[in-house]
């Protein structure tokens, strides 16, 4: 399995992070995604569901303190007009 690490900034998630994510994922079955801690609890779950609504493959998230864990659940993306 192959694990990235990557961070989200105070931009949040920009147009940039969404295509980096997506050309991530065409690689790597997961993604451990690291937010700062000023974002709040609360916003990290808005933030993981928000992802998981932009990028290109089904993909399942689960929050843990202050990371959000990307799984992708398939390797075929959502549109292949996307990619």
């Amino acid at each position: 399995m192959n694990i990235m690490q990557f961070q989200i900034g105070k931009l949040g998630l920009t147009e940039e992070v969404v295509k980096t994510l997506n050309n991530l994922l065409k690689t790597h079955d997961q993604i451990r995604i690291s937010v700062l801690k000023s974002s709040g609890r609360e916003n990290i779950k808005l933030l993981a569901d928000n992802i998981i609504n932009r990028i290109n493959y089904k993909c399942s998230a689960r929050v843990i303190g202050f990371k959000i864990i990307l799984s992708k659940l398939s390797r075929v993306p959502k549109d292949k007009s996307k990619v």
